[in-house]
Parts: C-alpha cells; sequence; structure tokens
C-alpha cells in the first residue's frame, strides 16, 4: 500500500525567515494514487498581521483568523496525520520552509527532503518551457477550477491531487494485478484445488497469481455437444471450430 498526502498551505506573507506565519493547512490522502476522502484542514492564528499582498491571494483576514488555534495547538494532530506518508507539494520549498520553522519552533523534527514530491519540478520536466502554476496544469488538463475563487489550502490540496495523477500519467483503475503481500500467494479463481483462497506460502514472497500450465476441462453434456456438432455442420470452411473441437474432445478425458 502506498500512502500519500498531497498538502498545501496559506501564510500571511512570502518570507517564513522575517517572520511571516502559516494561516491555513489543508491535506488530502492517497492510497495508492487514489483520494480515500480523509482529509485535515484547518485555520491558524499567526499572531501577526496578513500583508496586503497575501490577503489579495487568499482573502483570509486578520479579524477572520484572531480566534483559530496556534500552530502549537494542532501541530501534534497535523503530525499524526501526515505519519511517514510521501508528501505532495507544489514548489514544494515554499511550504516545507514555513512548516519546517514552525515544527522547529516546537522542537520538533523538521521534513525530511526524500519524503517530499515536489510537482513543479515533475511539471517542469514533463513540460519544459510551458507555464506550470496550478492553474496553468488544471487548463492543460482539463481540471475543474470553477470553486477556485481565492486560494485556499484544502481546495488547492484537492486540485492538486488530480493533477498529480495526470503528471503520473493519468488515472487507471487498480483490478488487483499488484503483487501481494510477503509472505502469501495469489491463487488463480480458475484453480479448483484451491477456489481462490490465498494460500500460505513463504517461499513465495510478492510472487505472480499461480496459472493452469493446461487449459480448462470443458464440460458439456451429451445434447451440448451434439447440438454444437449440428451448428458446425451448417458453417462452409469451418476448419478451425473443428480443431477446437477435437481438442476439447482430448482434454475431456
Amino acid at each position: 500500500m502506498s500512502r500519500e498526502v498531497v498538502l498545501d498551505t496559506e501564510t500571511t506573507g512570502v518570507d517564513a525567515r522575517n517572520g511571516d506565519r502559516i494561516i491555513e493547512i489543508g491535506c488530502v490522502e492517497l492510497i495508492n494514487h487514489c483520494t480515500t476522502g480523509r482529509t485535515f484542514h484547518t485555520y491558524l492564528n499567526p499572531e501577526r498581521a496578513v500583508s496586503e499582498g497575501a490577503f489579495a491571494v487568499h482573502g483570509l483576514s486578520d479579524a477572520f483568523l484572531a480566534d483559530k488555534p496556534r500552530f502549537a495547538a494542532i501541530a501534534d494532530q497535523l503530525v499524526d496525520f501526515l505519519g511517514d506518508a510521501r508528501l505532495v507539494i507544489h514548489n514544494a520549498p515554499f511550504d516545507v520552509g514555513f512548516l519546517d520553522m514552525e515544527l522547529q519552533k516546537l522542537g520538533k523534527p523538521r521534513l525530511r527532503p526524500e519524503r517530499v514530491v515536489d510537482t513543479l519540478v515533475m511539471a517542469r520536466r514533463k513540460h519544459p518551457g510551458a507555464s506550470n502554476s496550478l492553474d496553468a496544469l488544471c487548463a492543460r488538463y482539463g481540471i475543474d477550477t470553477s470553486r477556485r475563487v481565492k486560494h485556499g489550502a484544502l481546495l488547492d490540496a484537492e486540485i492538486l491531487s488530480d493533477v498529480y495523477i495526470e503528471l503520473l500519467g493519468g488515472r487507471q483503475a487498480d483490478f488487483g494485478l499488484s503483487a501481494p503481500p510477503q509472505g502469501r500467494r495469489m491463487v488463480a479463481a480458475n484453480d479448483h484445488s484451491a477456489q481462490g483462497e490465498p494460500a500460505d506460502d513463504a517461499g513465495a514472497t510478492g510472487s505472480l497469481p499461480v496459472r493452469r500450465t493446461k487449459p480448462r476441462p470443458i464440460h458439456l453434456s451429451v445434447e451440448e455437444r451434439a447440438a454444437h456438432q449440428r451448428f458446425i455442420a451448417t458453417l462452409s470452411g469451418a476448419v478451425i471450430w473443428k480443431d477446437y473441437v477435437a481438442t476439447a474432445e482430448e482434454t475431456k478425458t
């Protein structure tokens, strides 16, 4: 199972080293690149004024944020939600810089760089020379942004999760073809010795599903075989049908 968290923040300004703070955090959980419905979202009191430029982007005012919790009050909850998941962030150095600053103030470990996936870097590699802002990527991939009147951390994380899947090559359904957990093996549904039940096999860690080496016997009644023979007789030049029937006769016993 691959767990990822798509994350976005809004801030009082653009410079964490100059005292700007986080005022909103939004996270969306992905399992095997599919959203699970689990999210983390909070507004924060930054204990300082929001800059005019930042307010124009997200519309979060000092008055609105005045009664919101401080980062210290939600830090443990955030860390628990993130767990050891890979973090998917657009322009990651910006958000990670703010998060690291807040975490370090509380004596908590910084986010490890190797666990962060920067979708801006992915987009620049995939679309060199093109605009790779979140809005531009949404337009390129046909992702609906009609709700995005202003920037919002949770909404942007939800949108980014769709963009991330497109950057990976598009959403594909999982038909259960991935390798089974270690210490188990998958048994094909047509293996009637086990009726598709998983079986313990310490020597088959991560093995592919077991396949039959011989065709499955065809079980037809006498009446069904006679009806099929009558049908074959009505076809002209049906050599392939006759060969198939001969093969079925051989495997019947």
